[in-house]
């Protein structure tokens, strides 16, 4: 049975690396296609890209939103914590809840997926919840180094990438796609 093949539209190798990984028994290919980045909720947002890469790509996409949501705020910065961690880095992320008692907040993921034009757009979330910390660990893959995962005393930058790829928010949402992918 050949394996099921995936354009993932992203210019993150870092994602690139962790959908590889977690989608072992597909084959995924990096489609690096310059989108727009829209604003509203997560789910929104994830939407209009697949529509916006599937006019690119002229066949199946897969992309993806990412959020980090800080309770205390709100759910901010949300899915726009790429320009926040931009500005500010790890180290800023955590001082943002310095004057809050509430450190707590959640990773989500949010893939879309469309076989090609003119066909339905699916959309599988993961969250992964936890709290907001001093930067500790690699500092290779975004705000890793301040997010701890509920039930984990490492952050995800100290995690061992195979313990994090199981538990977090991207892996949760690629579990729902998988069973997707095996139930169509």
């Amino acid at each position: 049975m050949s394996l099921r093949k995936i354009n993932f539209v992203t210019g993150n190798v870092k994602k690139l690396e962790e959908v590889k990984a977690i989608l072992k028994n597909f084959e995924v290919s990096n489609v690096d296609v310059d989108l727009d980045e829209f604003q509203g909720e997560p789910e929104f947002i994830a939407e209009r890209k697949c529509r916006e890469a599937v006019e690119a790509v002229k066949g199946p996409v897969l992309v993806e939103d990412t959020s980090l949501c800080f309770n205390a705020m709100g759910g901010l910065p949300g899915p726009y914590i790429k320009w926040f961690l931009k500005n500010l880095k790890p180290e800023g992320l955590h001082n943002m809840l310095a004057g809050f008692s509430d450190k707590t907040a959640y990773a989500q993921c949010i893939f879309a997926y469309t076989e090609g034009l003119g066909k339905p757009i699916h959309v599988f979330a993961g969250k992964c919840p936890g709290q907001i910390v001093a930067p500790r660990g690699d500092t290779a893959f975004g705000w890793d180094p301040c997010f701890q995962p509920d039930g984990f005393k490492e952050t995800f930058g100290e995690m061992d990438k195979d313990v994090k790829n199981e538990i977090s928010h991207r892996a949760k949402a690629l579990e729902l796609l998988k069973e997707y992918f095996q139930n169509n």
